[in-house]
C-alpha cells in the first residue's frame, strides 16, 4: 500500500495541472471535468447530455488541448455517411488501383458533437470503433491509435432531426453525464471573463505515455472484497429489486448489464485516484454510480407514464442496498 500510495501521490500533481489548464476556458462544471478525466484515465467513452450553451463542446476541447494527442471534432448530421467517419477506398485512374483514405476516427480523442443526429449506419460504424478499437474499410481491418477515446454530446430538449441511439451503443459509454446550468456566481464570472479577459491558451501538460503510466497505477488501487460485493449488489438490485426490498419492479424493464459492474469498479478506482488516494471508499462508488448506471437501466412504459426517472430508481437502489 505504501508503494501504491507513493506512486499515486507522484502522479496526482498532473491532475491538478490538467484542471488548472481547463479552468482557463471553463468556469465551474467540476462534475463534467471530473467525468472527462475519468474517461481519459480509464479509456472509457463518455456521453454528455445537457441543454445548449453549457460548455459541453468547450470542455471536451479544453481537455483535449491538455493532452499531447491528436484531437478531432466531428459534427454529426442526418446526412453523415459511415465513410465520413472511418474513411474509404479511392480509385486512382493512373495506376488502376485503390488507395485507402483514413477518416477522422484515426485520432486519439474524438468529439462526437450532437451524436444523436446521425442515422443508424453511422452509429454502427462508430460502435465497432468504440468496442473493438478498430474499423473496417473495404475488406481490410485497421486498428485505431492508442489511446482512443470518444467524448460525445447530445441535446435532450431538441428532438427534431434526431435518432435514438441504439441500446447496444449507449451501453458502450462508460459514463452518461447530465449537466445543469451554472449557479449565479459562476454565471457572473463567465460574463466577466468573456468581456474583460483575453482568451488564454491552454497548454498541453500530459503525454500519452504518462496517461498509460497513470492507467497502470489506477489498476493497482486497492478495492476491498466487501466493496466488490457492494458494487455487485448495486447492479443486481437494478435487475432483482424485490430481493433487496424495493417495490419498483413495474418500473424497470431491464437492469444494468455486467459491463456496469466492471465500469463501476473501474470508475471508482479513478475517482479515488482523483482524490489522491490509493484505495476506494463507499463514497467513491456513490459519487460515480449514477453516471455509470443511468443509461443502463431501461424503464417500462409505466415508469414513463408516471414520469419516473432512472436517477430516482438509482436513489432507491442506494437507499436499499446496505453499505459495508
Amino acid at each position: 500500500m505504501d508503494r501504491i500510495r507513493d506512486r499515486v501521490e507522484s502522479k496526482h500533481l498532473l491532475i491538478s495541472s490538467i484542471k488548472k489548464e481547463i479552468s482557463k476556458e471553463i468556469v465551474g462544471q467540476h462534475k463534467l471535468v471530473d467525468a472527462l478525466l475519468i474517461g481519459l484515465l480509464s479509456g472509457g467513452h463518455v456521453l454528455i447530455e445537457g441543454v445548449p450553451g453549457l460548455a459541453k463542446t468547450s470542455a471536451v476541447k479544453a481537455l483535449a488541448s491538455t493532452v499531447q494527442a491528436k484531437f478531432k471534432r466531428i459534427q454529426f448530421t442526418p446526412d453523415l455517411l459511415p465513410a465520413d467517419l472511418v474513411g474509404t477506398e479511392v480509385y486512382r485512374p493512373k495506376t488502376g488501383d485503390f488507395v485507402t483514405r483514413k477518416g477522422p476516427l484515426f485520432n486519439n480523442i474524438i468529439l462526437a458533437d450532437e451524436i444523436n443526429r446521425a442515422p443508424s449506419k453511422v452509429q454502427s460504424a462508430l460502435l465497432e470503433a468504440m468496442q473493438e478499437k478498430q474499423v473496417t474499410i473495404g475488406d481490410e481491418t485497421y486498428l485505431l491509435p492508442d489511446p482512443f477515446l470518444v467524448l460525445a454530446t447530445q441535446n435532450p430538449i431538441e428532438q427534431e432531426g434526431t435518432y435514438t441511439l441504439p441500446e447496444a451503443q449507449v451501453d458502450r459509454f462508460m459514463l452518461k453525464v447530465l449537466i445543469d446550468y451554472p449557479d449565479r456566481n459562476q454565471e457572473l464570472e463567465i460574463l466577466k471573463k468573456s468581456e474583460f479577459e483575453q482568451k488564454q491558451t491552454i497548454e498541453p501538460v500530459i503525454s500519452p505515455e504518462q496517461l498509460r503510466e497513470m492507467a497502470e497505477i489506477i489498476k493497482e488501487i486497492y478495492v476491498d472484497d466487501k466493496l466488490k460485493e457492494y458494487i455487485v449488489n448495486l447492479v443486481f438490485a437494478t435487475r432483482e429489486p424485490l430481493k433487496y426490498g424495493m417495490d419498483i419492479g413495474n418500473y424497470v424493464e431491464f437492469g444494468a448489464s455486467p459491463r456496469a459492474t466492471l465500469f463501476l469498479a473501474q470508475a471508482a478506482r479513478v475517482t479515488a485516484f482523483l482524490q489522491g488516494r490509493a484505495y476506494i471508499t463507499p463514497q467513491d462508488i456513490k459519487i460515480i454510480a449514477p453516471d455509470v448506471l443511468r443509461h443502463r437501466i431501461i424503464l417500462s412504459f409505466e415508469a414513463e407514464a408516471e414520469q419516473i426517472t432512472t436517477d430516482q430508481i438509482i436513489k432507491s437502489v442506494f437507499d436499499s442496498v446496505e453499505v459495508p
